[in-house]
């Protein structure tokens, strides 16, 4: 496999692991700051443009594997079908096992280039909408801050109800200690 192969198949295997990252079922506590940390390389415009270039690459070794199987299947239909297992005909259908390895690392690498950018988009979507249904629901805190300050109010109110009512059981006992004087 020479080596702009070897860099498609990276490719794809990058790929397929930001694919599952993005398809695993996880709460959107874990799935929010992990979707962000991904796209954060992704905003960069020097790295929007390499990308753009690496698949306008993958496409053109795509549109040169299929050109390569069409001519060494031209070849194969040439070459003299009685003498079936001649060095020949072995390696024409070596060309053609290799064309065709070419010809699907590069296909699928396209595929899955689109298929992981509309997942992402639609993660992205998701979350953003699930945001908004939080923010618009009556029952929204942001991040427990309003339900501790509620907590906290009812436990100063408490302090305090308690710290009045010393103070007027004190102001009694000090009202009974000046009678007796």
């Amino acid at each position: 496999m020479s080596i702009y192969y070897k860099l498609v198949f990276g490719v794809l295997v990058t790929e397929i692991v930001m694919f599952s990252i993005l398809a695993l079922p996880l709460p959107t506590k874990i799935r929010k700051p992990l979707t962000l940390m991904l796209i954060r390389p992704f905003l960069n415009d020097v790295i929007q443009v390499a990308i753009k270039c690496m698949l306008a690459f993958v496409a053109l070794l795509f549109v040169d594997s299929v050109n390569r199987l069409y001519t060494v299947q031209q070849e194969l239909e040439a070459v003299n079908p009685a003498s079936s297992f001649s060095g020949n005909r072995m390696e024409v259908l070596s060309r053609k096992f290799f064309a065709q390895r070419n010809m699907y690392l590069t296909g699928i690498t396209l595929f899955l280039t689109f298929v992981v950018v509309r997942t992402f988009n639609l993660v992205r979507e998701l979350l953003q909408l699930k945001d908004r249904y939080q923010m618009a629901s009556p029952d929204y805190d942001t991040s427990g801050e309003e339900k501790r300050n509620a907590e906290l109010k009812k436990e100063l109110e408490a302090q305090i109800a308690e710290r009045d009512a010393e103070i007027q059981r004190l102001q009694e006992k000090a009202a009974a200690l000046e009678k007796e004087i």
